[in-house]
């Protein structure tokens, strides 16, 4: 029963160091072409295109409260 647990303790350890291994390699390997693609965007930057007509969006703010204008609208309109 000895020799048995530690044949699965050593697989189980060769299995995770396997895995631990390819996890390094792969944080390693994406932290190298993040530096990369970096680099390469100072030299290439692309360029921004600007939308049509030229006009400005509306903040956020004044959507939120055509939102809020038009469900109070709807609620009050529905009492009769």
């Amino acid at each position: 029963m000895n020799e048995l647990l530690v044949q699965g303790l050593s697989v189980m350890s060769i299995g995770m160091g396997t895995v631990l291994a390819f996890l390094c390699i792969t944080i390693f390997s994406m932290v190298v072409m993040s530096k990369v693609v970096g680099k390469l965007n100072q030299i290439f930057p692309e360029a921004v295109l600007q939308p049509a007509g030229g006009k400005a969006r509306k903040a956020a703010s004044s959507s939120d409260e055509e939102i809020a204008v038009a469900i109070l609208s709807a609620m009050l309109g529905n009492k009769k």
